[in-house]
């Protein structure tokens, strides 16, 4: 088994102070056209960030089976060499792009990232606000094993990635030169991904690269000032409602519909779907069909 480092675990300490910094920076030069801080939802996305360990710790049991199952039957096998690390960082952010984007536009799958967008503010504990049902993610990095590549080795770049995009979420940072901008996700680019408006919906889904975006035609720029949070509003604190809103929403949905067909849109079409509405085809497209949390209700305070 590869020994590599536990990336998030040395990360924490860089977490804390980053947030530190900018909850101070706030204090100290107040800024009227950013979010800021707001105690209950700083609060509340820290405890779905504890949570989502115990869960993903829960998760990672019958995924680790399968993966390890994969490995075992596939003959290939990739060395975790000095130069195949950054080739496998490669691909799993290709791979994360395309299980970001599925998470976004199928309705069963959008019940478990919707938890990372259903904050109205955007800063560093937002980062944090993780979901606790993540079971779904595993099959889009089934390839990876296929060819060879070692759960573990996996996990890294997994972790990788994910303190990668920590410091994305910050409305602190313009910006930055063009080269940057055009081949890494930056704050600017991922404060457009949870944005709430227009032509911002379902956009930039890169985890450390976002020439994924401008490839498949996701990627938009920041012009407009953004609004975060989601297209409807949930109004708690509680973090096992976040956890689990838009789940209920799905079986209130499901109860209601009339056919199969019906009840199949609502689990498995987009978040906004509706009977009578055409097939999704792309998940970049703005507007109401393609609107995150387009189904949900708004829930009452907590």
């Amino acid at each position: 088994m590869p020994n590599l480092p536990d990336v998030v675990l040395w990360s924490i300490p860089a977490f804390v102070l980053l947030t530190v910094v900018e909850l101070v920076s706030y204090r100290l030069h107040p800024d009227d056209d950013a979010e800021g801080y707001e105690t209950k939802d700083a609060a509340t996305s820290i405890t779905m960030g504890l949570g989502s360990i115990g869960f993903d710790f829960l998760w990672k049991i019958p995924i680790l089976a399968v993966y390890t199952a994969v490995y075992e039957l596939t003959p290939a096998r990739i060395p975790v060499l000095w130069w195949t690390i950054p080739l496998m960082l490669l691909a799993q952010d290709f791979f994360y792009y395309w299980s970001h984007r599925g998470h976004h536009v199928v309705r069963i799958l959008w019940a478990c990232h919707v938890v990372h967008h259903s904050s109205r503010k955007f800063n560093f504990t937002t980062a944090l606000r993780q979901p606790w049902t993540t079971l779904t993610v595993w099959p889009f990095y089934l390839p990876l094993i296929a060819c060879g590549v070692h759960p573990a080795a996996l996990a890294f770049c997994s972790s990788a990635n994910l303190v990668y995009q920590f410091w994305v979420h910050t409305e602190r940072v313009g910006k930055l030169p063009r080269p940057f901008e055009y081949v890494l996700n930056t704050p600017s680019h991922h404060r457009v991904h949870h944005a709430s408006q227009g032509g911002y919906l379902d956009r930039n889904f890169g985890g450390i690269l976002i020439v994924w975006d401008r490839i498949f035609g996701s990627f938009v720029g920041e012009d407009d000032r953004p609004v975060y949070g989601l297209t409807k509003n949930i109004e708690t604190f509680n973090p096992l409602r976040v956890a689990t809103h838009e789940y209920a929403a799905i079986a209130r949905d499901v109860r209601a519909a009339r056919t199969w067909r019906e009840r199949a849109g609502r689990v498995f079409g987009g978040p906004g779907w509706q009977p009578g509405t055409p097939p999704q085809t792309e998940a970049a497209t703005p507007g109401p069909a393609a609107a995150p949390a387009a189904a949900q209700q708004p829930e009452p305070a907590a």
